[in-house]
């Protein structure tokens, strides 16, 4: 006995796409931002922060949601949950650049959204709690004065071409046809929290310029002077990524033929 073969799924509405991109961002904010604000520090009154998760817990949970994101939503719409990585995979030829504007949208909606759940939290902390977080930037991005480890302006741009540009090739190849199928979201969560832990000492590390410009909002002042840095650098990370992996693996023969 024979069965007919099950219909190949449907391609995504672009509405289910721009709800997954919010969604996925709407995670990874509230998942990096969350985390940040409640478990970093998290009983450091005394010095000995004995319970909180520090750099290392904040690099793990950025690689926590993005993996989880790109299981959960990845199918819907790519997963890409960042302006840069879109950017960059327009730029490589595996996502189309009239798609690009749109999704950037929903990425800064979902961005601002997870941003402002963990404000909403926050608010209602004991007191003083949410204006220490505000102060220090809610998360936000910075370099000089507001780098975590007081690195500069060059060192910032530096770390944000070097690490997305990083990021976007680990994407770019575990998400190639050749490459073992259901395993890219595992190689892609380890690989950001293995850059967060590089970066964060030196600017925070944004990587993603929705993320940035989603804590400066809240962080204001001087956080939003900085963010141009955020924005502009992990999207020249990405154009470095994208176009040069059509040439250095994809060969250049097969990109005359595209």
């Amino acid at each position: 006995m024979s069965f007919p073969d099950a219909p190949a799924p449907a391609e995504p509405s672009l509405a289910a796409k721009i709800i997954a991109e919010i969604a996925g961002t709407f995670l990874l904010v509230f998942g990096l931002v969350g985390t940040a604000t409640f478990s970093a520090f998290f009983g450091d009154a005394d010095g000995t922060n004995p319970l909180g998760v520090g750099f290392l817990g904040v690099a793990i949970a950025l690689g926590l949601t993005v993996m989880i994101g790109a299981y959960a939503f990845g199918p819907i719409s790519g997963g890409h949950f960042n302006p840069a990585v879109s950017i960059g995979l327009a730029a490589a030829g595996r996502f189309a650049w009239k798609d690009v504007p749109i999704y950037i949208v929903s990425q800064l909606v979902g961005a601002v959204l997870g941003a402002l759940a963990v404000f909403a939290i926050a608010s209602g902390g004991p007191e003083g709690f949410l204006d220490k977080a505000v102060a220090g930037g809610f998360v936000s991005n910075g370099f000089g004065e507001h780098s975590p480890g007081g690195f500069g302006l060059g060192s910032a741009i530096a770390i944000e071409i070097v690490i997305t540009c990083l990021f976007l090739f680990v994407i770019l190849g575990v998400t190639h046809s050749r490459a073992h199928q259901g395993f890219a979201p595992i190689a892609i969560g380890f690989t950001l929290t293995l850059l967060l832990l590089i970066a964060i000492p030196v600017d925070n590390a944004s990587i993603n310029p929705a993320r940035s410009i989603a804590t400066a909002v809240f962080g204001g002042g001087d956080w939003l002077a900085q963010v141009w840095v955020f924005i502009v650098f992990p999207i020249v990370g990405g154009l470095i990524a994208g176009l040069s992996y059509r040439y250095l693996f994809d060969g250049v023969r097969k990109l005359a033929a595209t």
